[in-house]
């Protein structure tokens, strides 16, 4: 399995590029940037910031075109790492050798543009691990590339055996899916889709499947379903769940028993009373036949030892 590990800036630290990074859903690079044509559709992709990692997904595809560009770069250096500050004078630092400037030096280049989309498996990291603990998991430790290849079984085991692990499945059963393996789908919530959610207020009204009341504005859209598997909304195939426990729900510690329609809570979270009381709860709204062949496929996945 091939990883990659990519730097993704925000708008405000760049001077101009023209970028477009949305971490959780899509990432864009040119032809200037090294490894720029070996990144593949079914490769991992993991994506940091200037300080901490952000999250792990499968590319689903990657679209190419072409596009001019105004590249700004460091007078000092002649890198693209110059970026304005919000109060300093002057204006802008460069990143790479901290020289600072009035403004960057400016040229219009033509480029080869590649964005890919990721949003199916995306799997939230942020403040896991920091730049250096990243960097010792590359093939080339040393390397100050933004975009280079990442020993993937170091990084899994990492994150899996951290001090606040997080299981990786997903990323298994959405690679499968894309290159057309035959797994069960790992149940992916999805937000962010305001016709699916309202389709869901209209049918549970504000409240949370797992806890019942609660504020339109905390609860999210979640698919009991593999988006990855085809990108379709299915009748039964959504619940409302409040924010923090549909994280829990996407990662397995939180299941639902398809037999009883009550919680069952991981081991995991003993240690934490507010979702270890959660245990054998019902269901706090009515299911119908859809949501239970979806909540089968999600209980299989996460208890396949339990009867």
């Amino acid at each position: 399995m091939t990883a990659w590990l990519m730097l993704a800036v925000d708008e405000h630290k760049r001077a101009g590029d023209g970028y477009d990074d949305a971490p959780s859903r899509h990432y864009s690079w040119d032809d200037r940037v090294n490894n720029h044509a070996k990144v593949q559709p079914s490769d991992v992709i993991v994506l940091r910031d200037r300080d901490m990692l952000l999250g792990v997904s499968v590319i689903e595809s990657i679209e190419t075109d072409q596009a001019t560009k105004e590249r700004h770069y460091c007078p000092f250096c002649g890198r693209a790492g110059a970026a304005p500050r919000k109060r300093e004078l002057p204006k802008y630092k460069c990143w790479e050798c901290k020289a600072v400037f009035p403004e960057p030096d400016r040229e219009t280049v033509q480029v080869k543009t590649y964005r890919s989309e990721h949003e199916a498996g995306w799997i939230d990291l942020r403040g896991l691990m920091n730049v250096p603990q990243m960097n010792a998991l590359c093939e080339k430790p040393k390397s100050q590339l933004s975009l280079r290849q990442l020993r993937w079984d170091d990084f899994r085991e990492a994150v899996e055996t951290g001090k606040y692990p997080v299981p990786l499945d997903i990323v298994d059963s959405t690679r499968e899916v894309l290159t057309g393996g035959h797994r069960k789908a790992t149940v992916r919530v999805r937000v962010g889709q305001p016709a699916f959610r309202k389709d869901l207020l209209a049918t549970f009204g504000s409240v949370c499947a797992f806890t019942g009341d609660a504020p339109q504005q905390a609860l999210e859209a979640a698919h009991l379903y593999s988006y990855a598997a085809n990108g379709k909304h299915y009748k039964g195939g959504g619940l409302l769940l409040r924010r923090d426990l549909h994280r829990l729900f996407d990662l397995g510690l939180i299941v639902v028993n398809p037999q009883t329609k009550t919680l069952d809570v991981a081991a995991d979270l003993e240690g934490y009373p507010d979702y270890a009381k959660l245990h054998g709860v019902p269901l706090a709204v009515p299911t119908t036949a859809d949501h239970v062949k979806w909540l089968v496929k999600h209980w299989d996945m996460h208890r396949p030892t339990t009867t």
